[in-house]
């Protein structure tokens, strides 16, 4: 069931196929994937916002039966009694006599003013507010918990299939990488530029056994400030994010430059140019310095004769 939602997502997304293989010599190509603990730490992330996110929504909730329980409870406290069947008598119990002489005291108790306690708070809020105002917020409590729970398996499958659209590839004279799933990104860079090559793993990589490994081509050198810089600068850098055998790669990288370099192999794009270019044989080259001797012979006549017929004194 995976497979088919996935492959609807990829199509809904216009998300190309499988990337080509770049230019390189048969039986060289390599194909690297991003570590399973990179996709077991996007799910954990992934996990802990659902989760959040579920108890903002309980939390809102509560509040609203809150709302409507302490509002409902105010109501009912001031409706008018009902008829009481029988009258208490009003007289006042007279003092004591037991002890001759002994007057009763009353005490006058000291009264503090408090503040509104939540409850009023509430059922003033309640008061001010317009009637339809609690209809509305259970609508849109059911709108949010529909989009909950439809993006819940929306999500998780970007998430794995952004785990599974990166690709790493490396032949004998050229890498190709691409990743992303919303924005794809597709990078292809010729061993005949490539200048640096850097192993970098954070913390958290390196609990998880992971690294990323950076490959910096010629005109990545230097850093520009701002976004145009930065995105100038990713033009010139590929990275294999997020993978488990960065050594394995580096030292695979580095080991086919070297035999590139010692080979004397071009960019195959600009020996294809070359071999698209007409060349100029033998002959044409004898052709074209004939007609070049000529042309010089001709104006040095020329400039002979005009100073012949502007100057007393002859050439020899």
């Amino acid at each position: 069931m995976f497979e088919r939602l996935s492959r609807q997502l990829l199509v809904l997304l216009r998300v190309p196929h499988d990337p080509e293989p770049p230019a390189g010599g048969p039986g060289t190509l390599q194909v690297f994937r991003a570590g399973r603990a990179y996709y077991r730490l996007n799910l954990v992330v992934w996990a802990v916002k659902q989760v959040l996110a579920l108890a903002a929504f309980i939390f809102w909730f509560w509040a609203l039966l809150y709302w409507e329980s302490t509002v409902r409870e105010s109501a009912m406290a001031s409706a008018p009694p009902a008829p009481a069947a029988a009258i208490a008598d009003n007289t006042s119990t007279p003092p004591d006599a037991s002890e001759p002489g002994k007057t009763s005291t009353t005490k006058k108790s000291k009264t503090h003013r408090k503040g509104p306690t939540i409850k009023q708070l509430l059922v003033r809020l309640y008061q001010k507010t317009p009637s339809l105002v609690f209809p509305l917020l259970w609508i849109a409590k059911g709108i949010s918990l529909a989009v909950y729970l439809i993006q819940l398996p929306i999500t998780y499958l970007i998430l794995r299939l952004d785990y599974e659209q990166r690709w790493y590839l490396v032949t004998d004279r050229s890498l190709r990488l691409r990743s992303g799933v919303w924005s794809v990104r597709e990078l292809t860079m010729s061993f005949a530029n490539l200048q640096q090559i850097t192993v970098s793993q954070g913390p958290l990589q390196r609990f998880l056994g992971l690294a990323d490994v950076c490959v910096q081509s010629a005109g990545g050198g230097g850093a520009v400030a701002g976004h145009a810089g930065a995105h100038y600068a990713s033009l010139h850098t590929g990275i294999f994010h997020a993978v488990e055998n960065a050594h394995e790669i580096r030292d695979l990288i580095v080991e086919r430059l070297r035999r590139f370099r010692e080979a004397g192999l071009g960019d195959p794009e600009e020996a294809r140019r070359a071999a698209n270019t007409p060349s100029v044989g033998t002959a044409g080259v004898a052709a074209v310095g004939a007609e070049t001797l000529a042309a010089a012979r001709e104006l040095l006549n020329e400039v002979r004769q005009f100073r012949r017929t502007h100057s007393k004194t002859p050439l020899s």
